[in-house]
């Protein structure tokens, strides 16, 4: 605890730190008080959370004011939701199961650098919990503390995927089942904010309860128990894609393929709430559109690159300059390399280009090469090289396909049953550049040893004797779930045949930024219904879900390759547009490990300056 004032003004510390306070927060001198984590509770804790820290503002406050403050503050809840070095962890309850004759239900998997542990009661009773490396069910499992959970404990801790669908969810929370733990927020307190306070939208729960203005983990909740109670009242909730179009974004894509929309400004116009018609739209839905123009474009007639015409000015700020934005406003270069395979010539091509432009050289995860630190006006030159190589726009930047990792299979392999690198590279030559409601992933393993962690990703491929087995709905990152198995001993037009269903389908039905693991838990039937759907035809749909992916294929064009082509569209890689020749100035590097990283402080300044109450500035 940072106490040092105190230690200076001759305040009581603790033996390890904070100061002293009572239950009013009072210090060892009567006129000082202390909340926060620089305070010794009386329970001899020091707490480093927000919600504890209200608290005991609450007390202070009531003690200064000279109201009766009862019991003060004599210990809080430290349940708690953050990320610690990139991992997502929480704790909640007793989490380190002190209780009586409790018992722990444990799921681990270091594979995928997930653990899970929920402390439960004789009685069933969930009394408190663990959760690292996936902390998705924190939200609805924290309120559960004190009662008997809808589902056996053991069905909780199992990641999605492996867990038979369970009851859990904001409907089965008691009333008195807190929510929002910076606050003290209740579920009835928020289904009274609905009945009493007419409170239809999130940002009006919160102004009504404070609900969700503290850390914000339980703003996901909060906004399910607003249309659970809006819907049980018979009230129309609103599920628009935002506040200019009051479809959602499985609607618009419907309307623009039915309609042949190419434009934004049509769709808007044509399809958008009044209030919105003739407006300029907003962050939300115009990359949205723009995704979906895209996906459709060799379908629809409408311009098939991303910085043509309208679609330019729809785009996020990564697609909108065909490259990564890094923390110092350089960005980075990521050529594609499908299935991992490089031949020594191109490997030389990269490292000549990353020497020449003093760029930050990384092996990516996705078995590629990502180059950091080009500036906007050299990104062009640095594609030329590139293109003239052989290499083509690795899309990092787009919400696209990615990569299709590769082990070795077959070829080189003692254990490989099949060619997974050609199988890799295959998929990857077919479904570059296709533009996704989020990022696509891909792997193929050549054997069940799993070297390319195939069922990780959106879309896995694991060879067997016979053929292919087919995996989708695999995540890794900050939500890891495993993929589920789609069919199984395929052939290579069998697999094929269904990737571009399962492919179409997902981009036809996904929300908005919704990864195909989401989305496939969300869809209604799950995923026997995506297998009816994909598999067995059951809706009717799956010529046209493969015109859809043949028509991607045939008109696919290199992005990079174009924009090289194009004069206009060179026109925007310039870092200043009444200076195009200037490079930008804050844009610089210092050395580290024999490459260079950001200089931040030319951004920030080594200090920043603070001017004082006499004036100085120091």
């Amino acid at each position: 605890p940072r106490d040092a004032l105190a230690r200076e003004t001759g305040l009581e510390v603790g033996e390890r730190g904070g100061v002293v306070v009572d239950t009013d927060c009072r210090t060892s001198d009567p006129a000082v008080f202390a909340i926060g984590e620089c305070a010794k509770a009386v329970d001899g804790m020091v707490y480093g959370l927000v919600a504890p820290g209200y608290e005991m503002a609450t007390a202070a406050a009531r003690a200064i004011a000279g109201e009766d403050t009862g019991a003060g503050f004599t210990g809080a809840d430290t349940s708690t939701k953050l990320k610690l070095l990139g991992v997502d962890v929480a704790s909640f309850g007793d989490a380190h199961g002190r209780s009586p004759d409790c018992l722990d239900v444990v799921y681990s998997d270091s594979r995928a650098g997930v653990y899970k542990k929920l402390v439960v009661g004789a009685d069933g009773t969930l009394l408190g919990g663990v959760l690292v490396g996936d902390a998705e069910s924190y939200g609805l499992l924290r309120p559960l503390v004190g009662n008997v959970p809808p589902a056996a404990p053991e069905q909780l801790v199992l990641p999605a995927g492996l867990a038979p669908p369970t009851a859990l969810g904001p409907a089965s929370l008691p009333d008195e089942a807190v929510v929002c733990s910076c606050h003290n927020v209740t579920k009835g307190a928020i289904r009274a904010a609905v009945a009493d306070h007419e409170c239809t939208t999130v940002p009006q729960v919160k102004a009504c309860t404070r609900a969700g203005t503290g850390c914000g983990s339980c703003v996901k909740v909060l906004g399910q128990l607003l249309d659970a109670e809006l819907e049980s009242r018979g009230v129309t909730v609103d599920k628009g894609l935002c506040g200019c179009f009051a479809h959602t974004r499985q609607e618009l894509y419907e309307i623009v393929l039915a309609l042949r929309l190419t434009s934004y400004r049509e769709l808007l116009d044509g399809h958008g709430r009044p209030e919105a018609r003739g407006g300029e739209g907003c962050e939300v839905c115009k990359p949205t559109v723009a995704s979906i123009i895209a996906s459709l474009a060799p379908t629809i007639g409408a311009e098939n690159h991303v910085l043509g015409g309208e679609q330019a000015a729809l785009q996020d700020t990564n697609d909108h300059f065909l490259a990564n934005l890094q923390k110092n406003g350089s960005y980075s270069v990521v050529p594609r390399i499908p299935g991992g395979e490089i031949t020594p010539e191109k490997l030389i091509v990269i490292g000549e280009v990353a020497r020449d432009f003093g760029l930050y050289t990384k092996i990516t995860g996705g078995q590629r090469i990502d180059m950091f630190g080009a500036r906007v006006d050299q990104l062009p030159m640095i594609w030329a090289r590139l293109v003239e190589a052989g290499f083509e726009s690795g899309h990092a930047y787009g919400k696209s396909l990615r990569t299709v990792k590769s082990c070795v299979g077959s070829t080189w392999c003692r254990y490989g049953v099949q060619d997974s690198v050609r199988m890799a590279i295959d998929l990857e030559l077919r479904y570059r550049g296709l533009r996704s409601p989020h990022k696509l992933k891909s792997a193929v393993s050549g054997c069940a040893r799993e070297c390319a962690e195939a069922q990780s990703k959106d879309f896995g491929v694991i060879a067997t004797s016979s053929g292919w087995n087919l995996y989708v709905g695999g995540n890794g990152g900050a939500t890891p779930r495993h993929a589920d198995l789609l069919a199984q001993d395929l052939s290579d037009a069998e697999l094929i045949r269904l990737i571009d269903r399962f492919l179409m389908f997902y981009i036809r039905t996904a929300d908005r930024l919704e990864r195909t693991s989401v989305w496939l838990e969300r869809i209604e039937g799950g995923l026997d219904h995506v297998r009816d759907v994909v598999v067995h035809d059951s809706l009717g749909i799956c010529d046209e879900l493969e015109a859809l992916m043949t028509a991607h294929v045939a008109h696919y064009r290199d992005e990079w390759a174009a924009t090289l082509d194009d004069p206009e569209k060179l026109g925007r890689f310039v870092s200043f547009v009444n200076a195009p020749e200037a490079p930008d100035p804050t844009v610089r590097f210092v050395p580290e490990r024999d490459q260079v990283k950001p200089d931040l402080t030319i951004l920030a300044g080594p200090e920043l300056p603070v001017r004082t109450l006499e004036g100085s500035t120091r």
